[in-house]
C-alpha cells in the first residue's frame, strides 16, 4: 500500500514573485530612503528602481491562514495514517483467524478455505483502493489550499502596493542579499491577518 507522504512543508512551496509597475517615483515608507540604482551596460546609471522584499518563511510562520492550513495538513496526514493502521489491523486479524482455523482443522472442505482466502485478498484490495482514494482526496484538498494561500498573498500585495508605488516586491529567496531596510514582511503579515477570517477547523 502506498502511504501518502504529506507534511506541513507542503504549504511552504515557493510563492509567486510579484512585480508591479510604479505609479509614482516617491516612497511612502520611512524605513528605506534611497531607490536602487540600475546600471546600464556602459556603466552609466540609466534608471532607478524602488524595490522591497518579503521573507516568505516568516510570512508562512505568522500568517494565520497559512498556520490554519498547516494544521489542516497535519490532521489530514494523521487521518490517513490512522486509516492505514486500522485497515492493516483488520486484515492481520482475519489472516490470523484463517491460520488458527487451519491449524485446528476447522476447515472441513477446501472450498471453505479458499472462500476465506478470497475474502482476505478482497479485504487487502479494498483497503488499498480506500487508502489510495483517501490520499488523492487529501492531495487535491492540499493543492486547493495552496492555491487559496497563494491568491490571498498575491492579491493583498497588489492592494498594498497600489498605495506604495514600488517597482518590485520580491521574496527574499529570489536574491542573495537585500538591505534589511527594504524588508516589508511585518507590514504584509499585519495586513493579511487584519483581513483574515478564520476557517472552520472542525471540518
Amino acid at each position: 500500500m502506498n502511504k501518502l507522504a504529506i507534511s506541513a512543508s507542503t504549504l511552504l512551496l515557493s510563492l509567486f514573485v510579484l512585480t508591479a509597475t510604479s505609479c509614482g517615483s516617491t516612497s511612502n515608507d520611512s524605513a528605506a530612503g534611497t531607490p536602487v540604482q540600475a546600471a546600464a551596460a556602459d556603466g552609466a546609471t540609466s534608471t532607478s528602481l524602488n524595490i522591497r522584499y518579503i521573507d516568505s518563511d516568516s510570512l508562512m510562520t505568522h500568517y494565520n491562514l497559512a498556520k490554519d492550513f498547516q494544521e489542516a495538513s497535519m490532521r489530514a496526514v494523521s487521518k490517513i495514517e490512522s486509516a492505514r493502521q486500522a485497515k492493516a489491523t483488520e486484515i492481520q486479524k482475519f489472516a490470523a483467524a484463517i491460520e488458527q482455523k487451519g491449524r485446528s482443522n476447522g476447515y472441513l472442505t477446501e472450498a471453505s478455505y479458499n472462500a476465506d482466502m478470497q475474502k482476505l485478498q478482497k479485504m487487502q484490495q479494498d483497503a488499498e483502493n480506500y487508502l489510495a482514494g483517501l490520499s488523492r482526496k487529501t492531495e487535491n484538498e492540499l493543492a486547493q489550499q495552496q492555491l487559496q494561500l497563494n491568491d490571498s498573498i498575491e492579491n493583498y500585495i497588489k492592494i498594498y502596493n497600489s498605495s506604495k508605488g514600488y517597482d518590485a516586491i520580491l521574496f527574499k529567496a529570489a536574491g542573495i542579499y537585500f538591505n534589511p531596510a527594504l524588508d516589508i514582511t511585518n507590514d504584509i503579515i499585519e495586513g493579511l491577518n487584519a483581513r483574515y477570517n478564520k476557517v472552520d477547523s472542525s471540518k
